[in-house]
């Protein structure tokens, strides 16, 4: 399952390993073995997990492909 998420703390990116600080954005997964993965808006970009819709003249990126 897919969880679009906010950053309230610090949470640590699991694909680049970097920090990612309130208030930013990250994508958390639910993986086969009952792990929870977390990854950055760049590394959702990298994977493929981050598609884009059109909100008010501008591009707004979101975890949930075709559910807009």
């Amino acid at each position: 399952m897919r969880r679009g998420c906010i950053a309230v703390g610090e949470v640590r990116c699991d694909g680049c390993g970097r920090i990612i600080k309130h208030p930013e954005r990250y994508l958390a997964i639910d993986e086969e073995g009952g792990t929870i993965s977390r990854y950055c808006l760049d590394c959702c970009l990298k994977k493929g997990y981050v598609d884009y819709k059109e909100g008010k003249g501008e591009q707004i990126p979101t975890f949930f492909p075709g559910k807009y």
